[in-house]
């Protein structure tokens, strides 16, 4: 199936999965509407690759895994493949085995990282908080490398509540008991 450029109609992952990209093509998938995602710069992945090795060294060997973009996470997962929302989060924190599969991620990850880019709108920032709202995302951080700031949700009676840690600032991760993220060191690049 070719990608969906100019369709209108309702999408699920089975459609998804059988789209034909080109080369650094990629698409999320939003209650059934294909988003196109333009290529991050070099500040955003300088910051993606300095808290991914964060991430990564807390990790191993303990049940959660890292999971850097680009990987599919179907936040509404149906085994029949009928669901009809994935995303690629800048990085995904996931944990359980059966929240893994081949394909990527299935349900809501316990963290999620999106770094802000400017081709984010700000209508795609309220349309992804509210998304990882719905599906539960425990833990939700939002990193701006224009403001040199983190804004971290964390999912509480149903509501995300917010905190914002400026450019020097250590953020303990609620969901990952023992993480301390340095921010000095993720905006230093």
């Amino acid at each position: 199936m070719r990608r969906p450029t100019g369709e209108t109609r309702h999408f699920i992952y089975a459609d998804y999965k059988n789209w034909e990209l080109d080369e650094g093509e990629r698409y999320e998938l939003i209650h059934g509407t294909a988003y196109a995602m333009a290529a991050p710069n070099d500040e955003h992945q300088a910051i993606a690759a300095e808290l991914t090795a964060q991430f990564v060294v807390f990790l191993r060997g303990k049940p959660c895994k890292v999971r850097p973009a680009p990987y599919d996470v179907r936040l509404f997962y149906a085994e029949d493949e009928s669901d009809s929302t994935v995303v690629q989060p800048d990085i995904s924190v996931i944990c359980g085995d059966d929240k893994r599969g081949p394909e990527g991620g299935r349900g809501a990850p316990a963290l999620i990282v999106e770094i802000l880019s400017p081709s984010n709108t700000s209508e795609e920032y309220v349309h992804k908080f509210n998304l990882y709202l719905e599906a539960g995302v425990r833990e939700y951080w939002v990193v701006s490398p224009l403001h040199k700031t983190v804004l971290v949700f964390l999912l509480q009676e149903g509501a995300y509540r917010g905190t914002v840690f400026g450019s020097t600032a250590t953020i303990s991760a609620t969901v990952l008991e023992g993480l301390t993220v340095n921010l000095g060191e993720v905006f230093t690049h």
